[in-house]
């Protein structure tokens, strides 16, 4: 199976603010299972819902936050 296309850099956004999960939560109201999974880039979709609050949360875009990855062979054409 190949890598997924779509990457969220929640994680990355955390670590460079020095961010915990809970210090997410508490700007977010987005539940912690929810923070960690994105965090870890372990998670397969992302309710709008949620990303909505990320956004107004973090002060940031869905750009920030998500991160689209070429294959390959896009890249060649």
């Amino acid at each position: 199976m190949s890598e997924p296309l779509i990457r969220c850099r929640l994680g990355d956004i955390m670590k460079t603010r020095g961010l915990t999960n809970k210090d997410v939560v508490d700007l977010t109201k987005v539940s912690r299972n929810t923070i960690t999974s994105l965090a870890g880039n372990a998670t397969k979709r992302i309710d709008y819902d949620t990303l909505g609050a990320l956004c107004r949360g973090l002060g940031v875009t869905p750009g920030d936050i998500l991160e689209y990855i070429q294959e390959d062979n896009e890249e060649s054409r």
